[in-house]
């Protein structure tokens, strides 16, 4: 039989074994909710909540099962930071939905998101009209990250009768020491080009550079190590 004691000394354990795992995970798995981080967010709480109310599974059983899971996200977290390759797999990719102002049928499908749900993914981000957007990329979390038309953007350039601006999409060339060659070669560049802009700032390898940013007429962004 459960008492309200055996209750609430396995109600505190599994609080405080639950708050030392996301302090050990990271922030990330808090701020942001992945596919994976919904499932593992269920599971800790099925772990811990049958575990409450059955009175055959004592603290042993609960803090077994937790750490047990709780090693297995650590892992996960290791292998995506040691193995760049697996990050796709386990952790997603953002996904351009609106590309130069068109929404972008096939990229919507694959995600299985529709109009409805853009829009109002759209509306979060106080954008109420497809119009309005240049870009918009679907994140990992599902949320959307928005760059508006010039016209559209604080101040308006419409307000201050200015003329209309070409609106330049930022590109990561360089991630964690690793060159994203897709997106070298949607800017029509090559590795001989990117080691030509590393020499201009006095950088022998690109496996130096945490991040770098492509932005059109302008010198490429870099964050080293």
């Amino acid at each position: 039989m459960l008492s309200f004691g055996s209750i609430f000394i396995e109600t505190i354990f599994g609080f405080f074994v639950l708050f030392v795992l996301t302090k050990l995970l990271g922030k990330t798995q808090i701020r942001q909710l992945t596919a994976f981080d919904f499932i593992s967010a269920l599971i800790l709480g099925e772990l811990v909540g049958n575990a409450l109310y059955d009175d055959e599974v004592g603290i042993r059983y609960i803090a077994f099962a937790v750490f047990l899971w709780g090693g297995l996200l650590y892992l996960t977290e290791w292998v995506t930071q040691k193995f760049k390759g697996t990050r796709a797999l386990l952790e997603g990719r953002p996904s351009m939905v609106i590309s130069k102002g068109k929404l972008q049928r096939e990229v919507m499908a694959k995600n299985k998101i529709d109009i409805n749900e853009l829009l109002h993914l759209l509306r979060m981000k106080d954008v109420f009209s497809v119009q309005e957007v240049d870009y918009a990329i679907l994140e990992t979390d599902g949320t959307v990250s928005v760059l508006k038309k010039t016209y559209f953007q604080s101040p308006n350039r419409l307000d201050l009768n200015l003329t209309p601006e070409q609106v330049i999409l930022p590109i990561t060339l360089i991630n964690d020491g690793e060159i994203i060659e897709d997106n070298l070669s949607e800017i029509e560049h090559d590795r001989k080009w990117l080691e030509e802009q590393l020499k201009m700032q006095n950088i022998k390898s690109h496996q130096d550079i945490f991040y770098a940013e492509y932005k059109k007429g302008e010198t490429l962004y870099i964050q080293m190590m």
